[in-house]
C-alpha cells in the first residue's frame, strides 16, 4: 500500500470497477450501482491505477416541517478488504460529501449498520425503524373496506397525492420523476389506489410479490399512503383478501408509518417487529438547514444554544423562530440548551417527542420550560423515512 492513494469522480471505467468491487466487498451483486448510473455521483479512491473504495451519492430535497431541504443521501459505500483498517471510509465519506454540499446539501441521510463509525462523524438516529408482519388472516378479520374501491396502477393525482402526505413527516424524500421507475424496475413493484366511488385518490399502496418456496406467495409492502384511519383500513382489508395466498403480510422496513391503525384495529395482537439499522442524519450547514427547514405558525421564540461539534468544540448560537420561519446566528451569549451535533439533527428531525426524551438523550437546559420551547419547534410531524437509497 505504498503507492499514492488519490480521490475522484469515477469515469466509465471506474464505474465498472467500483461494481466489480461492490460485489466483492458485500457478497453479492449490488443493484442500484447499474439502475442509479445516470443519477447518483460516484466517487472512488484509486491506489495504483485500481479502485479500492468509494460509494454512491444522491443529491434530493427531503421535508422536514412541510418544507424540502436539499439532502446529501449516501449509499452503497464500501472499502476494499486488504485496505481496511486505515481510515479510508472516513476520508472517502468526506470526498463523497463534498460535490453534494457544493451543489447545496444542507443535511446528508444515511442508512448503515455501522451506527457506531457514523455517530462519530456526526450522524444519528431520529427514530426506531422496524419492519412489521401481521397474519393475513387477521387482517381479514380485523378490517372491513367500507365503500373504497382499489384501482391497479398509479397516476399522476396518485403520485401528488404521495408527495401531499410525505410533507406531513419528517424525513420522506421528495421524489425525482425518475425515482418511482427505479423502484418499480429494482423490485417489480405492483401499485394499487384506493378511493370511495366518485371522489379523489385518498390512498396508495405498492407492493411486491414472490413464490413461496413451498406453497403461495410471499407478499411485502413498500408503499403504504392514507389520508386518514378509513383509507387505511380500507388499504389494511385489502391485503387482507390475500390471505388464500399469502399466509403473512410484510411491511418492508419503514414502510409501515407510525400511526396506530393496526394496534386498535386488530382483534388479535399477533404482529411481529424486527429490528433494522435505523436511518441517521447529519447536519451539514447549521444556518441553512435552520433556514430552509419548515417552522410552525403559531410559534415565537429566541432561545441561545451552544452546540458542540465531533470534536468537543462549542459554538454559541440564537436561535430565533418567528411566523413560521427561523434563522440561526452566532453570539456570545451563553446556551440555555446545550446539543452535540448528533442531538441537534435529532431535534431537528423531530425525533425527541418530550422533554423527558430529550434530557434521557443527554440534552442539557437551564429550564425545562426552555427545552420544552425548544423540543415543541420540531414536534408538528414525527420523523418517518419510507424511502431507501
Amino acid at each position: 500500500m505504498n503507492q499514492q492513494l488519490t480521490f475522484a469522480p469515477a469515469d466509465d471505467g471506474q464505474w465498472e470497477q467500483y461494481d466489480q468491487l461492490a460485489t466483492r466487498a458485500y457478497g453479492h451483486p449490488v443493484g442500484d450501482i447499474t439502475h442509479l448510473r445516470e443519477h447518483a455521483d460516484l466517487r472512488v479512491a484509486v491506489r495504483g491505477g485500481r479502485v479500492v473504495a468509494g460509494g454512491l451519492g444522491l443529491l434530493v430535497d427531503q421535508y422536514f416541517g412541510g418544507a424540502p431541504v436539499p439532502s446529501a443521501c449516501l449509499g452503497d459505500g464500501c472499502v476494499a478488504p486488504e485496505e481496511r483498517g486505515d481510515h479510508l471510509a472516513t476520508d472517502m465519506t468526506a470526498e463523497r460529501l463534498r460535490p453534494l454540499i457544493e451543489r447545496g446539501a444542507v443535511i446528508s441521510t444515511i442508512s448503515t449498520s455501522s451506527t457506531g463509525y457514523a455517530r462519530r462523524l456526526g450522524w444519528e438516529a431520529p427514530t426506531n425503524v422496524l419492519a412489521w408482519a401481521v397474519a393475513t388472516d387477521d387482517l381479514k378479520r380485523s378490517f372491513t373496506t367500507e365503500d373504497f374501491e382499489a384501482e391497479h396502477g398509479l397516476t399522476d393525482e396518485a403520485e401528488s397525492l404521495q408527495r401531499d402526505l410525505a410533507r406531513q413527516w419528517n424525513g420522506p424524500v421528495h421524489r425525482p420523476t425518475w425515482w418511482t421507475r427505479w423502484k418499480q424496475d429494482k423490485s417489480n413493484l405492483t401499485t394499487y389506489r384506493f378511493a370511495r366511488p366518485g371522489h379523489p385518490t385518498t390512498g396508495l399502496l405498492s407492493l411486491t410479490t414472490k413464490r413461496h418456496e413451498r406453497h403461495g406467495t410471499s407478499l411485502t409492502v413498500h408503499d403504504f399512503w392514507a389520508v386518514g384511519q378509513a383509507t387505511a383500513a380500507a388499504m389494511l382489508s385489502f391485503l387482507g383478501r390475500h390471505n388464500t395466498r399469502a399466509r403473512t403480510i410484510t411491511f418492508r422496513r419503514g414502510a409501515l408509518p407510525p400511526y396506530p391503525t393496526l394496534l386498535h384495529g386488530l382483534r388479535h395482537h399477533r404482529t411481529t417487529a424486527e429490528a433494522w439499522h435505523p436511518w441517521m442524519l447529519r447536519i451539514l450547514d447549521i444556518p441553512e438547514a435552520i433556514r430552509l427547514r419548515g417552522w410552525p405558525d403559531d410559534v415565537t421564540t429566541d432561545v441561545p444554544v451552544e452546540i458542540s461539534n465531533e470534536n468537543g468544540d462549542r459554538g454559541r448560537w440564537m436561535l430565533q423562530i418567528k411566523a413560521g420561519t427561523a434563522e440561526i446566528v452566532p453570539t456570545h451569549v451563553q446556551g440555555q440548551v446545550t446539543f452535540t451535533q448528533q442531538q441537534l439533527a435529532v431535534w431537528y428531525a423531530g425525533g425527541y417527542r418530550s422533554t423527558t426524551s430529550a434530557r434521557m438523550a443527554g440534552v442539557h437546559a437551564v429550564s425545562e420550560r426552555t427545552l420544552a420551547i425548544l423540543v415543541r419547534t420540531t414536534t408538528q410531524f414525527e420523523p418517518w423515512l419510507p424511502d431507501h437509497f
